[in-house]
């Protein structure tokens, strides 16, 4: 068949090797990962002082970054290989972005995705992140997380039956229904919302989103208080485990052109508040598994829908920041705080279960959990240093 036939060729294979099923399992990967990171992107993006309209920019590149590089990798590789955003970058930007301008947020961004791009192309991603002890990376998160796991408690203190209830339905959906636990929860918010009148839905309909520029600045104590953060936070809690979803699935896709991939489309969007893409890692799950499809070599398919729902998702950003503005406070707060305490849980114990670097840890984490700034420099990056620096301190001579 001739090369100008093979675009077609691979239309009529997707049409031939997609399914009800595996259609099922993109719409879910995407649910999953909306419902339980959409509202910590939108406290992100609050964060940095961000307009309705940015908030709503901020949403569109995030879900056409994931969209298109969903769609490009599963077709190219023939794998189900779904991209997203960093959900720990975007609680690590909630918690550092306060007081730092939106153009030095935005150059921060470039920072990262440069650093992230340029593991990709030169293959330096496994040998960097091996230069980091795991630990340290995991306590970094934690202590980053760790205020989303107290404000999510601390909501039960103003509205008691909201978060309580939702707090009842994570558990029911953890023990029953663990992979829609996190949509459960959103609808049980919902549901109670309503009933007590603080749902405020009227103003929200259907709208394209604006991409809206914003041109970078470069302040040193962003990129390496908020960028290089985020770029440890990334690599480290996202890229690592998305590689190892999908290779305990059975696939083997190769993992420099993938990071390389998904740095250049942050690159590409990230002046318009695409922070960080990503390979997916739980959201991922649902389309590798053989409850995407039977046959191993036609799950790709179910990375191709994933892609067109995020692609549709993405192009109505505005309309979901409306949805979420019109949500009360403790009901976003509760549903990040649930989304994040599995992340969380594993953070603290990768982070404390290796004895011989737990006390270089304990000081990583609670020195990032401080939310100290010296310099106008972020915690996170100081609590890597403070970690370090105990680290090398107590080897022996």
């Amino acid at each position: 068949m001739p090369a100008s036939d093979l675009p077609l060729r691979r239309r009529l294979a997707c049409l031939r090797d997609g399914s009800l099923s595996t259609l099922t399992a993109g719409f879910i990967a995407v649910l999953i990962g909306y419902s339980s990171s959409a509202v910590i992107i939108f406290q992100a993006a609050e964060a940095a002082g961000a307009s309705q309209a940015q908030i709503g920019s901020w949403l569109w590149a995030l879900g056409v970054g994931a969209g298109l590089t969903s769609i490009g990798f599963s077709l190219r590789y023939r794998m189900p290989l779904l991209t997203a955003w960093s959900t720990p970058g975007a609680a690590l930007l909630a918690t550092s972005l306060p007081g730092v301008a939106m153009s030095d947020a935005i150059g921060a961004f470039l920072f990262s995705s440069a650093l992230i791009t340029l593991c990709g192309v030169t293959g330096l991603f496994e040998r960097l992140m091996h230069r980091l002890p795991r630990a340290l990376a995991s306590a970094m998160l934690a202590g980053v997380l760790l205020r989303f796991g107290l404000d999510l408690f601390a909501t039960l203190e103003h509205r008691l039956v909201l978060p309580l209830s939702m707090c009842l339905a994570y558990l029911l959906g953890k023990r029953w229904w663990p992979r829609y636990a996190i949509p459960l929860v959103l609808a049980t918010g919902c549901l109670v919302a309503q009933a007590q009148g603080l749902l405020h839905l009227e103003e929200v309909t259907p709208r394209l989103a604006q991409p809206v520029f914003t041109a970078p600045t470069f302040s040193a104590s962003a990129m390496i208080g908020v960028g290089l953060p985020l770029f440890v936070v990334t690599m480290a809690s996202q890229n690592l485990p998305g590689i190892a979803v999908i290779r305990a699935a059975g696939f083997s896709p190769p993992v420099s052109p993938l990071i390389g991939g998904t740095g250049l489309t942050s690159l590409a969007l990230a002046p318009f508040g695409g922070f960080a893409l990503n390979l997916a890692a739980i959201s991922a799950a649902v389309c590798l598994g053989p409850e995407s499809h039977a046959e191993p070599g036609r799950r790709y398919t179910a990375g191709i829908a994933a892609g067109g729902f995020y692609l549709l998702l993405g192009l109505f950003g505005a309309t979901v920041t409306a949805l979420f503005a019109a949500f009360p406070a403790e009901l976003v707060m509760a549903i990040a705080g649930l989304a994040l305490l599995p992340t969380l849980g594993a953070g603290l114990a990768d982070a404390l279960g290796a004895e011989g670097h737990r006390d270089a840890a304990l000081v990583t984490f609670l020195v990032t959990a401080s939310g100290i700034s010296p310099g106008g420099i972020g915690a996170a990056f100081w609590g890597l240093v403070a970690g370090l620096v105990v680290m090398l301190a107590g080897r022996r001579p």
